[in-house]
């Protein structure tokens, strides 16, 4: 998917826009045991209800593609025959109606699940009249198409703080222990997802809030596939392969490049409205480390590494790989962050056999807030 038609399926998730009947889930304690089922009647829910139940849903769209938003793809084997693929696909088929189905689904997540607090499993299927457009603008009345899809999301539940609030009847304050709360999806999925705005029964679209957490136990049980790696991790396996690349005598220009490098093409991107997410293959990587004054050996080593370490084919997203926003350079107790696009005003230098790291400052120089001058 990319993020206009993301957008198209978040627009959705609200009650006046989707065809979502029910909602289903149940909640699940500490020791894996369900306490209670939930087969709620959308239209029957008041409309606070049904917007905080669609608000959790909708969140296990949010975040970034390719950081909150992972890939996972199904190998043909398993869309032809397999246990894990023919429980979903019967649900999405069932709509969910099926208590049976829905058992067996929440039994493998119960498994799986490695959540310390107690939480709660949410699911909902909706049915979505995809308009097409003919040439004249009109919509296509004969040629559409019905996107039926589910979203499942596992929310965390924790008592809420303790609060003082009014008794009436004692007309006094007291101190009164909040009920149980139910936070935003820690992970979740769509299935299947909307790739060139019709359903690719291939894919699912797995959301984790957190990026740096791919939730292996969940993708592993649900899915029965490779776990993509996390965006953190591709952060640290990336940084690793160019320290480890970058020549010594001047790996600090060569870091220092490839960094600006990473950081104006995702500005390039964010600029072109380009709705395909960014991402560069690992041939592109090479070039961008060779223009960074690496030599066609090194290169090759990189090329060779990242290969191993993310797949031959794999494309990475460059906002994974580096922070667009800031550049930071640590050196003993001195730290010094600044925006990738003026990285020029920071240069390395050997000063009577000393390392320096110098920052050009012409003007506009401020201590603790209080604007002053150098002297000569």
């Amino acid at each position: 998917m990319n993020q206009k038609e993301l957008r198209e399926i978040r627009r959705r998730i609200q009650p006046e826009h989707n065809s979502i009947t029910h909602i289903y889930g149940c909640y699940v304690n500490s020791n894996k045991e369900i306490i209670s089922r939930i087969d709620e009647s959308l239209g029957l829910l008041s409309k606070e209800e049904q917007e905080k139940y669609l608000a959790l849903l909708k969140k296990s769209l949010s975040g970034t593609l390719g950081k909150n938003l992972l890939d996972i793809s199904f190998a043909t084997k398993q869309v032809m025959d397999s246990d894990e693929y023919r429980l979903l696909s019967s649900l999405r088929r069932t709509e969910l109606d099926d208590a049976e189905l829905r058992e067996s689904f929440y039994k493998v997540l119960i498994d799986a699940m490695d959540l310390e607090d107690n939480y709660l499993i949410l699911m909902a299927l909706d049915s979505y009249d995809v308009p097409r457009h003919r040439k004249d603008g009109a919509i296509d009345e004969e040629h559409g198409e019905v996107f039926k899809y589910m979203l499942v999301g596992v929310c965390p539940v924790k008592t809420g703080k303790l609060e003082l609030g009014y008794v009436p009847e004692e007309k006094r304050f007291r101190s009164s222990l909040a009920g149980q709360v139910v936070a935003a999806p820690e992970m979740g999925f769509m299935f299947p997802t909307f790739d060139d705005r019709t359903a690719n029964i291939y894919n699912a679209l797995f959301y984790t809030r957190n990026s740096g957490e791919a939730h292996d136990g969940f993708i592993e049980a649900v899915f029965r596939t490779q776990v993509p790696m996390s965006a953190a991790r591709q952060r640290e396996t990336f940084d690793a392969l160019l320290e480890e690349t970058a020549p010594h005598e001047n790996s600090f220009d060569v870091v220092q490049s490839v960094h600006e490098q990473l950081s104006e093409r995702i500005a390039l991107h964010k600029e072109s409205r380009d709705p395909e997410p960014l991402s560069l293959t690992i041939p592109e990587m090479g070039e961008l480390l060779e223009k960074s004054g690496t030599s066609p050996e090194q290169t090759e080593a990189f090329c060779h590494k990242c290969e191993e370490e993310f797949g031959a084919d794999a494309a990475l997203s460059p906002s994974n790989l580096t922070d667009p926003r800031r550049m930071t350079i640590e050196a003993s107790e001195v730290k010094i962050s600044v925006d990738p696009k003026f990285g020029y005003l920071i240069q390395p230098r050997i000063i009577d056999g000393k390392k320096y790291i110098l920052v050009s400052a012409d003007q506009g120089i401020e201590l603790n807030g209080i604007a002053v001058e150098i002297g000569e």
